[in-house]
């Protein structure tokens, strides 16, 4: 025996041997019990981060062409404070102003405390999140699923100016090829969402460091 009930919609919904059977005027559609329950299951952002992404390479730059939202960035030794600030922690205090130390250096020795990426973009209207991954990469170029480490900056509205912190784990550096995943988020958004990726940038761990300018990411847009 069939059980069927009606709504005041007149939307009527039949239950025939474990199915449910929407029925709109004389229409029915026949839905099996699960699909009845939930018709789009959402998809986890969680899988994402490792979903193929196609992202410009951010060490390849030309004078006076902006890279993605940035106006300008790179690789570096460290940075430098052209006036007084209270530091990162006060970042919203003024819009200081980095010049990085030794920009275009693409190779580190292992007992390198961290890997720097300074950076400046127009002036933002809202609050935005910087945020970077880095990943090693094996000796056939392939990249480990796991990241190394992550950095995560915000940038107040209406500065310019940031930097990204790659350090070295405890257990320090391992020798070989890295590539940097860098994100740009809206504040109070997930940062590492494989949609906000918005270019990559890569450096070596090895004995030899590389000579102040010798890659090409050294070439700045703002000079």
């Amino acid at each position: 025996m069939n059980r069927g009930t009606q709504s005041a919609s007149g939307v009527g919904v039949d239950v025939i041997a474990g199915l449910v059977v929407l029925t709109v005027g004389v229409a029915p559609i026949l839905l099996g019990e699960a699909q009845a329950r939930e018709l789009l299951a959402p998809k986890e952002q969680a899988i994402t981060e490792f979903d193929p992404t196609k992202t410009p390479s951010l060490d390849q730059q030309k004078q006076g062409v902006p890279q993605s939202i940035f106006v300008w960035i790179k690789m570096a030794r460290g940075y430098e404070v052209e006036w007084d600030t209270f530091g990162r922690k006060g970042w919203y205090t003024q819009d200081p102003r980095l010049k990085p130390v030794d920009p275009g250096t693409t190779v580190f020795a292992p007992d390198t405390p961290a890997v720097y990426i300074v950076f400046e973009v127009a002036p933002l209207e809202d609050p935005a999140q910087f945020s970077a991954k880095w990943y090693l990469e094996d000796e056939q170029g392939n990249v480990s699923e796991k990241p190394v480490g992550q950095d995560t900056l915000a940038v107040p509205g209406h500065e310019r100016y940031g930097f990204l912190e790659l350090t070295r784990t405890p257990e320090g550096w391992s020798k070989g090829n890295y590539l940097v995943k860098i994100y740009v988020t809206p504040q109070g958004q997930q940062a590492f969402h494989a949609a906000n990726e918005v270019g990559t940038m890569r450096f070596k761990i090895a004995d030899q460091m590389s000579p102040t300018g010798a890659s090409a990411a050294g070439a700045s847009a703002s000079q």
